[in-house]
């Protein structure tokens, strides 16, 4: 039986187009539903949602970049708003930029994996840290909130 609470309410389907994220990290598909419910949790939404997370590569995700945001180079995530009623739209993640980055800042791939996810997360629910020093600061608590209750240390310290 699922509880009702605002983490039972998102349905979080995760859509692996790198295959060596298998490899590299067994279980990133039930952790990327977890840190997914959880940021939908924090945000203390309670309105049954869908969201769907892309496990890509540094290539593909590098191509959307370039497409939609016109840098030609990979980032860790991007977040595609879609603006139908229930669905919140669609987190994609490079893998290799990933983890470089986890290397680079001390952190194991899991945790900076559910770090991106959360944040990519809440750039759906509305949350921005670009538009102002504020919305970030606020972006960022919350961030802190969502990834201590799952037990991960803050990433901004």
């Amino acid at each position: 039986m699922t509880r009702a609470t605002g983490s039972a309410r998102l349905s979080c389907a995760v859509v692996v187009l790198d295959r060596s994220w298998r490899r590299s990290l067994p279980g990133a598909e039930r952790l990327v539903r977890r840190a997914a419910r959880a940021a939908f949790a924090g945000a203390r939404r309670t309105a049954r949602c869908s969201i769907t997370v892309a496990l890509a590569d540094d290539a593909q995700v590098r191509a959307l970049n370039a497409r939609d945001r016109n840098k030609d180079k990979p980032t860790n995530v991007l977040s595609y708003p879609s603006g139908e009623r229930g669905c919140l739209g669609d987190v994609v993640l490079a893998r290799q930029t990933v983890w470089r980055e986890a290397r680079e800042q001390r952190k194991t791939a899991a945790d900076h994996l559910a770090h991106l996810v959360v944040h990519g997360t809440l750039h759906l629910l509305g949350y921005d840290h670009e538009t102002g020093e504020a919305d970030a600061r606020r972006m960022e608590a919350l961030e802190r909130r969502v990834l201590a209750k799952l037990g991960i240390d803050d990433p901004y310290a």
